[in-house]
């Protein structure tokens, strides 16, 4: 068994599909009935005792700033390449903290903090069976193994989120590979889990981490903000 000893949360988006709730603030800072999408998280990771926490901030980052306040332990790490580069840039700023982390995306909303436990037994992502048809990325896996992953989607699999712990040898490998992509090939307009699902799968063995679809919510665009508050639908009609 592994123990997660610090967390990395990406919000550093421009979060277009969001405008113009975001023009004036960042995506992760924007409140759903009244608080704040990344507190949410924080909050989640602080009650299983994860205190050390990276922030990677890009898109009008000097509004993070009292996160570091609010939040003993808590440090917020810029990325430069925000605007130029695809959320790998995001992860190679904080490539450094690999290492018994969990990595959530900024941009959600925990509705149960026990999903961000610390405790788990090999890396890989949190997922959500579907029955159905999603466009998301779906993973098929055999014996507890993830053995491939569909960017288009599908049916009849498990869902990946934006939440995966890694142990601190995966952590090594990602931090090594993230640095191959993004430093010698240049491939930085990739999103960073591209780099251990698709550009070196046969170098990581991940797992799943089980979820119910009611424990969190990925919030993409405007009509899925207004459908979780809707004191947003004056933007809508805007618009």
């Amino acid at each position: 068994m592994y123990e997660v000893k610090r967390a990395i949360v990406m919000a550093a988006g421009l979060g277009k599909r969001l405008h113009p709730v975001t023009l004036q603030i960042p995506k992760p800072l924007v409140e759903v009935n009244g608080v704040r999408m990344i507190d949410t998280i924080i909050r989640s990771l602080r009650k299983n005792n994860i205190t050390e926490i990276y922030v990677v901030a890009g898109y009008l980052q000097e509004k993070f700033a009292c996160l570091e306040e609010e939040y003993p332990g808590l440090k917020i790490i810029c990325n430069p390449y925000y605007d130029t580069c695809n959320n790998i840039s995001s992860l190679y700023v904080a490539r450094e903290y690999l290492k018994d982390v969990i990595i959530l995306d900024g941009d959600q909303v925990i509705y149960n903090s026990d999903i961000l436990s610390p405790h788990f037994e090999c890396s890989g992502y949190n997922c959500v069976w579907t029955e159905k048809h999603t466009r998301e990325w779906l993973l098929s896996v055999k014996e507890g193994v993830v053995c491939s992953c569909s960017r288009s989607g599908g049916e009849k699999g498990w869902q990946l989120f934006s939440v995966s712990r890694w142990t601190a040898e995966d952590g090594r490998k990602l931090k090594h590979f993230l640095e191959v992509e993004f430093e010698e090939k240049q491939n930085r307009q990739i999103y960073w889990d591209d780099v251990a699902m698709f550009c070196h799968p046969d170098d990581f063995k991940l797992g799943i981490r089980p979820m119910n679809a009611s424990d969190i919510i990925e919030v993409d665009n405007l009509s899925e903000l207004i459908a979780l508050d809707a004191s947003y639908e004056k933007y809508a009609e805007e618009n």
